[in-house]
């Protein structure tokens, strides 16, 4: 069965030339740069559907409704639309990169990584325009080199997110949700840890971790995304209609460079709310203090410590998370993507219970813990500087210049997907779903487009707005609007072979 999810990540952001430059603004600089250079005309971002503070626990935090409308250059909120249906915009002082629709566990992978692409290319067109000496920002100076990271912590306090979203039924009881996911988010870290040199908020102890947020996580159940953060977060915001769906907005993971690591947490994820909808018991393996045991679990490498259960039972993150995926195996309607899921997860699982270092060809955080040993083995301490740079090396998003990247190019890291299929995935919108007609009518129609939100398209015809609701995710199609996108020659054609007759 599929169910619709995507992927938010927030980049980490540095110009060598000039650390102090602020992220704000060299961010800004990032998106309007791409978007300058390769898109014919830019809509605003239609925050009229959005709702960050209602909560999935029945109240609403929002204490006004007056919709802002934001120019879609403006500084620290700079917004563009791409022709693969994704959102690349400034979102707390990083460039983030959201991705369309999907409706299994590999395209999400697929089109996570082509945000990589997007950050790329704006790091080149930063460059480019440095080189002239031109700036794209009104009253600016050119933005000098930046480099992108596709991390989560910058070693000095704070962390940025990397999250995930998926649609689930608004029937589903959410203390089930709860119940059963905290347990799989405390421990799924030891296959989907993107690892981390430094102990603590302030990496203010040495050593090495498997995950790069478990140290930011102070409850277990919160609305916010940047402070007291929950494990569970309780955002009730749908982006569809919300009389029959929830959207699960995941805050908990980390980054992921490893498409195995990514291809895992989306599909495991997705088959934890399948077997939850369906009534799959997990009471027993409630965890007697999520919190602590999520920062323990990360504090070992070796995938050894023993988490209390509220029960009293005493085991493993490994023996947790095979308990799961034996209850999610066989559920109705269970898809080849989600055998796929199912056989990787037992897969990378037996490895991890002989030796953690024997997935370091698959996962993320054992790839980096390789790394990171290698160079302890050869007499550097735990503390010196140069392992931090290890951490950070392997996120860089630049081929040239990250230790991911050498390692897939070395063989000593696999991939699922090549070049191709994620450059392919960057031009073009999945099929299946609503980004399908918001990437290509951006594509086609964008100087005729005045806003954009992932559920509706307000195109300008004349000196008239028309709104399409682009509600249902699985609507709007390749198979139900590309003949129509085709044959339309401007927006007015194509709202009226739409049914909009009054245009």
């Amino acid at each position: 069965m599929g169910r619709f999810m995507g992927t938010e990540t927030e980049y980490g952001i540095t110009t060598p030339s000039d650390p102090t430059l602020s992220p704000l603004i060299t961010s800004t600089h990032a998106v309007v740069a791409y978007a300058a250079m390769h898109t014919s005309a830019r809509s605003r971002w239609d925050y009229a559907e959005e709702h960050p503070l209602k909560d999935a626990r029945g109240y609403d935090l929002q204490r006004y409704r007056t919709v802002p409308v934001v120019d879609p250059n403006a500084i620290g909120v700079a917004n563009v639309v791409t022709t693969n249906g994704a959102r690349y915009y400034v979102d707390h002082g990083h460039p983030e990169y959201s991705s369309p629709e999907v409706d299994n566990a590999w395209d999400a992978m697929l089109y996570d990584a082509a945000g990589d692409l997007y950050l790329r290319q704006s790091m080149d067109d930063i460059r480019d325009l440095w080189d002239e000496g031109i700036s794209v920002l009104d009253g600016a100076a050119p933005c000098p080199p930046i480099k992108f990271y596709k991390n989560n912590v910058d070693g000095k306090g704070q962390s940025y997110g990397s999250h995930e979203n998926y649609q689930y039924s608004r029937h589903t009881d959410f203390a089930a949700v709860v119940e059963g996911l905290i347990p799989f988010f405390v421990t799924r870290q030891v296959i989907v840890g993107a690892g981390r040199v430094g102990i603590g908020r302030e990496s203010e102890h040495a050593g090495f971790q498997i995950s790069q947020r478990a140290d930011y996580f102070e409850q277990e159940i919160s609305l916010e995304t940047t402070l007291n953060r929950g494990i569970i977060n309780t955002r009730d915001e749908p982006h569809a209609d919300a009389t029959q769906f929830r959207r699960l907005h995941v805050i908990i993971g980390d980054a992921n460079m490893s498409q195995y690591s990514n291809f895992l947490k989306m599909g495991m994820t997705k088959l934890m709310l399948d077997a939850i909808e369906v009534g799959v018991d997990f009471s027993d393996l409630t965890i007697q203090d999520p919190v602590a045991e999520l920062q323990r679990i990360s504090h070992d490498p070796t995938c050894t410590h023993k988490l209390l259960l509220a029960n009293g039972r005493r085991c493993t993150a490994i023996e947790v998370l095979r308990e799961i995926r034996d209850r999610v195996q066989g559920l109705p309607n269970e898809g080849d993507v989600d055998k796929r899921v199912l056989a990787l997860w037992a897969e990378v699982l037996d490895d991890l219970a002989v030796d953690p270092l024997r997935t370091a060809d698959r996962l993320d955080w054992t790839a980096k813990w390789a790394l990171v040993r290698s160079f302890m083995d050869r007499g550097v301490a735990a503390d010196d500087p140069k392992l931090k740079m290890i951490d950070i090396q392997y996120a860089d998003i630049d081929p040239a210049k990250s230790l991911y990247h050498a390692l897939v190019r070395k063989g000593s890291i696999r991939t699922l997907v090549g070049d191709e299929e994620i450059a392919h995935a960057a031009k073009n919108p999945p099929r299946n779903s609503r980004a399908y007609f918001r990437g290509k009518v951006t594509e086609k129609f964008g100087e005729e487009i005045a806003a954009s939100s992932w559920q509706s398209i307000v195109f300008r015809i004349e000196d008239r707005m028309v709104r399409v609701p682009l509600d249902d995710v699985n609507g709007w199609t390749y198979e139900q609007t590309a003949q129509i996108i085709n044959r339309a020659t401007t927006a007015s054609e194509l709202l009226n072979a739409l049914g909009y007759k009054h245009v």
